[in-house]
């Protein structure tokens, strides 16, 4: 047999050990939990899945380990950055953008959500991590260099950064970044004053978000030597993944709830499904069931047609029960793709902004069992404060002006049951 060489990361949640990814040198990737985690009933959950029928437990049970090629698996391989933050670090450490173990080393010191992955010495990598494949030659892990890294998902350029006296510098898996920085983009004008001002109208409405802010420029110290365009802002949003006292909330999008890689973030569910998930597993079901009809609903008001599945997650903040996510990358995308007249995910079978109706949340509710007369009232709360609201507060923001005449436009193409103006 072919000795192939190979190194591991040891995977923890909350202090418990989860688990192992050994990464071979062929490009094979083979991911197994630890016995003594699946079977600890009283383990805290690293998915939503370990609760359903398609149980992470059961496709990766000690004797049926996950092997791909590259990518890892969709739980993991979501908690690392897409887009331009991958091609950046990609090419900071000299590796192909869809190699994903070196870039779980590189990251794993501070993932999104209460997950670590830790580097471990050839003579600590145990035998259940390495005996699926042939004759091996464990070896130490090459970390191209000492200093901190962080993880963020999604394609935009971010930062994870905390705030010290009013300066945002990097933050260091000791002291991790309590905030997400966006600085502006290459591509589109203005996109912190839009999702600043999207996600500010969105919490009029009732939407459940962080705690936001426009951050001057010439207030983010120490940002790698990228190319940004000559705008005053960048957009911050407060961690919900990060507590004061550097303690990690465990979080999960729907991508990894789901099993489905970035690419098919568009696709591998709809919005009825996300939603069933929520009642039946969130600790406040009725609640989130009605949160999320809201989002959708402001989601559709603010022609945001990104909300796809990993731009919905839970988080863990008892390290056991799951609770929807606050929101977050509400954007007016129609600001940019002047032809867009649909939402991300199907819902009903159909995306079209300008044909939804009450009556498809209805159906929304119907198909997750999922009481309608709460989610209504909800919904019609939600209405009403952004027909009362809205207007004089989108004329105030400092939204673009062309942006404000998108949105304007949309309000007044939207069905009767949800216009604007």
């Amino acid at each position: 047999m072919v000795k192939e060489t190979v190194s591991a990361l040891r995977l923890t949640l909350q202090g418990e050990n989860v688990g192992y990814v050994a990464g071979y040198s062929n490009g094979k990737n083979v991911f197994t939990l630890a016995p003594e985690y699946v079977q600890n009933e009283a383990k805290n959950p690293l998915t939503l899945s370990h609760n359903n029928p398609a149980s992470l437990a059961r496709q990766l049970a000690a004797s049926h380990p996950y092997i791909s090629s590259h990518k890892l698996h969709p739980v993991l391989s979501n908690l690392l950055p897409e887009g331009a933050l991958r091609d950046f670090l990609s090419q900071a450490m000299k590796v192909h953008r869809d190699n994903e173990f070196p870039l779980l080393t590189w990251l794993g010191r501070d993932l999104p959500g209460a997950l670590i992955a830790y580097p471990l010495e050839a003579s600590e990598i145990p035998h259940l991590a390495l005996q699926y494949r042939g004759k091996i030659q464990p070896t130490v892990i090459d970390i191209p260099d000492s200093r901190a890294h962080f993880s963020l998902a999604g394609v935009q350029m971010k930062f994870s950064m905390r705030n010290q006296d009013g300066r945002y510098i990097t933050g260091d898996p000791d002291a991790p970044g309590d905030w997400i920085i966006k600085t502006p983009s290459t591509v589109h004008p203005f996109v912190p004053l839009n999702e600043y001002t999207a996600m500010t109208l969105a919490a009029l409405a009732g939407v459940n978000i962080p705690e936001i802010k426009l951050i001057p420029m010439t207030h983010i110290e120490a940002l790698p030597n990228i190319n940004l365009p000559n705008e005053q802002y960048a957009y911050g949003i407060r961690r919900y993944d990060r507590l004061p006292d550097n303690k990690r909330v465990h979080s999960e999008d729907f991508a990894q709830i789901f099993f489905a890689y970035a690419h098919d973030k568009y696709r591998a569910a709809s919005y009825e499904q996300v939603g069933k998930l929520i009642y039946q597993n969130s600790l406040q079901g009725q609640r989130d069931a009605a949160q999320m009809a809201v989002r959708l609903l402001v989601n559709i008001l603010l022609a945001n047609g990104d909300a796809h599945l990993k731009n919905w997650s839970m988080i863990y903040p008892d390290g056991r029960n799951a609770e929807l996510s606050p929101a977050y990358d509400i954007v007016v995308t129609k600001a940019y793709i002047t032809d867009e007249n649909q939402y991300a995910l199907n819902m009903g079978g159909s995306k079209n902004w300008y044909e939804v109706s009450m009556e498809d949340f209805k159906k929304w509710a119907e198909y997750g069992d999922i009481p309608w007369r709460p989610v209504l009232y909800n919904l019609r709360a939600a209405l009403e404060k952004a027909r009362t609201l809205w207007p004089a507060a989108l004329d105030e923001s400092r939204m673009a002006d062309d942006h404000k005449s998108v949105l304007r436009k949309h309000w007044k193409r939207l069905h009767a049951d949800f216009r604007i103006g």
